[in-house]
């Protein structure tokens, strides 16, 4: 057998074809049994026209003479044998390529006798397709997860790496598909390369929503164009140093206000000042050492009042000898701090929220991102990624293996129809 091509949908193969018929006019009596002629001797008598239905091309060997034989019993039988080369249709089914069987018919007839069909069964080795497609694909998208481990507040590399991964998938695949032919379906190597671009293309949306559900909680400061010239020009062109300059100053602002459970500590100007001094100027410092003190002093506040009881004085009527001293009686009151919590909004509404783009929704997690004391934290949702990514992909490759690869269909062939074949 000779290369099989699924793109053409045909194969080739080298082959001796021998003919043998019996023509009684040609018996003869002697010593010799047989005889071996040469190839002229073909033109002289009768030889059966035998072509392939199936057959797109095909020739007889000349190098170094014409690969015939021509051999006549005494009987008259007759045996024609040629070396050929055939190349014929073979119809394939390439939905489970590349853990698919073919089966090749080349089909033999001369003029309205019956014809003669011959199937070749085939099965795909996939060794190549394993390592050409199949396992980059697989470290590809390994590769797409290690965004979930890289900051979320970069943005660029993890969007970077997304688009990556997805500009490499697309590559191998119009790589695979340059020797397929273009059918109706999908077979088992485009269900598995739709599988790895849907878990790259899902990186980028999982990022999508690290950026809107945390970046935006977690106290990233939003300037506009103006005021961010302005920083840039205040601290000498260090980006750095003017996005920390901005988080002071909204920090020391964010002081004054007080949101609602939140937990906010509200410091007038005069306090906060003596706080910055006293920690050298951090702001965060000095925010942490007021919550220190109020949290010391918010838990209960006890007053001691003196009350006097009925009947006694609290001087002389006429003045003289010393004070009368009240008896009373210490009553102790308690004021207990009420904080009012704020219900948190549930995860279907968040998801509402961010699909719809709600804009107070937005500016209320910056709010209370400014409550929180931890900034640049990692999110909740890469977490979950980290876990749900692979375990996702682990048992889908499973049941892809299962289906494709460990199951083992007999051949069940059947006759192709001549007429298609022959045309």
């Amino acid at each position: 057998m000779g290369p099989v091509s699924e793109l053409d949908m045909d194969y080739s193969m080298d082959c001796y074809f021998r003919q043998y018929w019996r023509d009684t006019r040609l018996s003869f009596l002697g010593p010799i049994r047989s005889l071996s002629l040469s190839i002229k001797m073909l033109e002289r008598i009768w030889r059966p026209d035998t072509y392939f239905y199936n057959g797109k091309h095909s020739y007889v060997h000349t190098i170094t003479v014409p690969n015939k034989l021509l051999r006549i019993s005494q009987h008259g039988d007759i045996l024609y044998s040629m070396r050929l080369t055939i190349k014929a249709k073979c119809p394939m089914e390439l939905r489970n390529f590349p853990m698919d069987r073919q089966s090749c018919p080349l089909i033999l007839g001369s003029c309205d006798f019956s014809v003669l069909q011959v199937s070749f069964n085939l099965q795909r080795h996939t060794g190549y397709f394993l390592i050409q497609v199949y396992v980059p694909c697989i470290l590809i998208v390994v590769l797409s997860w290690v965004s979930f481990w890289i900051h979320r507040e970069a943005t660029s590399d993890r969007v970077g790496l997304g688009i990556t991964t997805v500009l490499t998938l697309s590559t191998i695949s119009l790589d695979s598909r340059t020797d397929l032919p273009k059918v109706r379906y999908a077979t088992a190597l485009d269900w598995f390369l739709l599988m790895s671009f849907f878990y790259c293309i899902a990186t980028l949306l999982e990022f999508a929503g690290v950026h809107y559900f945390t970046k935006v909680g977690s106290g990233e400061i939003v300037i506009d164009d103006s005021e961010w010239e302005e920083l840039i020009e205040e601290v000498g062109g260090d980006a750095f140093a003017a996005r920390e300059l901005a988080v002071r100053r909204r920090s020391s602002s964010r002081s004054a206000t007080n949101f609602v459970g939140s937990g906010e500590i509200v410091i007038d100007d005069s306090e906060w000042e003596e706080l910055i001094e006293e920690v050298g100027g951090d702001a965060f410092a000095a925010r942490e050492l007021a919550v220190r003190r109020r949290s010391s002093s918010r838990s209960a506040t006890n007053f001691n009042f003196a009350v006097p009881t009925q009947g006694s004085n609290t001087s002389n009527e006429d003045g003289a000898g010393p004070a009368a001293q009240p008896e009373a009686v210490a009553v102790r009151l308690t004021m207990e701090r009420t904080t009012q919590t704020e219900t948190r909004v549930p995860r279907w509404r968040q998801l509402l929220y961010c699909l719809a783009g709600d804009d107070r929704y937005r500016r209320q997690r910056q709010r209370e991102a400014g409550s929180r004391g931890h900034i640049n934290s990692v999110s909740h949702i890469d977490r979950a990624a980290r876990v749900l990514f692979p375990a996702t992909f682990a048992l889908l490759n499973l049941f892809y293996w299962m289906i494709y690869a460990f199951s083992s269909d007999d051949f069940a062939w059947s006759d192709n129809p001549i007429n298609t074949l022959s045309h």
